[in-house]
């Protein structure tokens, strides 16, 4: 086996002094000129020189690492989100490792706290509730942490501008001609669900185009579950036009309106949100509200590393777009199918 590289043999093939060395290493070579430091780089490279994280938070009291827990590692929109905070923990020199807490309360506070025993330096939280109280134990006990995707009343957060997501949606199906709007409308405990049906509520009564709270239906975010509300919606009456605040659940409401007989983007305009790589690629591409996400893991990094530096990270809320394709690109309005009326 070969002999690990230290910061010896770094220093002995320079000429340098290893603490020179070490600080170069660690990143602090302010106090270093350019050419030493990019001399101790290069070598490191040359050599096969590997920091020992451990045995550094053994001299610093930090780790390096930052925890971040997700819904489900296997749902592309927080994945997304990981690359992004993966790529911009690799930049400044911490190791990010992923979780999944499946959203259930047991399995996220054991999680939280095995990260919390393995000493990480702090933790990026993708599955926040809109009322938390796992969250405001964590804040007493001065766990370091930012939150992403979701948002929760009085902790750091880096989203999107879900309101206005749910505001453009609301007034593109307006702009095509749609009057009998439905919502698929995700689980009310997440701010991303919450957020986005209340901005296009809003954005509808303002245009003067009410949804009758029958046309409102509860899901998960996933195929299963906008396939089911949009069957139960269907039960209501015929909506013209269709929002549902995740992709994956406008996907599978698409396949309860074809299986109805009904033509997607043609009878019925579909719009989602996330815009997922596979929109583009469906059958009858889906219209979407974009959110930059990558950008937001990114942006969750760079918040905790504020937070681990000065004790205090403010918010931060990015702007979504509407990408617009066949699901409402090609909608013919028809007067038919209202809900009957509510009976007294």
């Amino acid at each position: 086996m070969n002999k690990r590289v230290t910061l010896r043999d770094v220093a002995s093939f320079t000429g340098v002094h290893v603490s020179t060395v070490s600080r170069v290493l660690r990143g602090d070579d302010v106090r270093v000129s350019p050419a030493t430091a990019t001399r101790i780089v290069d070598a490191a490279k040359e050599l096969g020189f590997h920091r020992d994280r451990w045995a550094a938070s053994l001299r610093s009291g930090k780790t390096g690492v930052i925890g971040v827990l997700v819904p489900r590692i296997t749902d592309i929109v927080l994945a997304t989100v990981f690359e992004g905070i993966d790529a911009a923990a690799a930049s400044a020199g911490y190791q990010a490792v992923v979780s999944s807490s499946w959203d259930d309360d047991e399995a996220r506070a054991v999680r939280i706290r095995r990260f919390i025993g393995e000493r990480v330096d702090g933790l990026i939280i993708g599955d926040a509730r809109r009322s938390d109280p796992a969250l405001d134990r964590l804040a007493a006990e001065q766990v370091p942490f930012v939150l992403v995707s979701r948002a929760s009343r009085g902790h750091p957060s880096v989203t999107g501008r879900d309101r206005f997501g749910g505001r453009l949606a609301a007034d593109h199906l307006i702009d095509i001609g749609c009057r009998r709007l439905a919502v698929v409308a995700g689980p009310d405990h997440a701010s991303t669900s919450a957020d986005r049906v209340a901005g296009f509520l809003a954005a509808a009564k303002a245009r003067g185009v009410p949804v009758d709270p029958r046309w409102v239906a509860p899901s998960s975010f996933d195929v299963a579950g906008g396939a089911s509300a949009m069957a139960r919606l269907l039960e209501v009456g015929q909506p013209d036009g269709v929002f549902a605040v995740n992709d994956f659940a406008a996907i599978g409401a698409m396949g309860t309106l074809r299986d109805h007989g009904l033509r997607v983007g043609r009878q019925v305009a579909v719009v989602g949100y996330n815009d997922i790589d596979v929109d583009a690629q469906l059958l009858v591409p889906l219209t979407s509200i974009r959110q930059p996400l990558r950008d937001m893991g990114a942006q969750a990094l760079h918040a905790l590393l504020t937070l681990l530096g000065s004790g205090e990270a403010g918010s931060v809320r990015l702007a979504p777009e509407l990408i617009v394709r066949a699901t409402t690109g090609d909608f013919v309005p028809q007067a038919a199918g209202a809900p009957e009326a509510a009976t007294p």
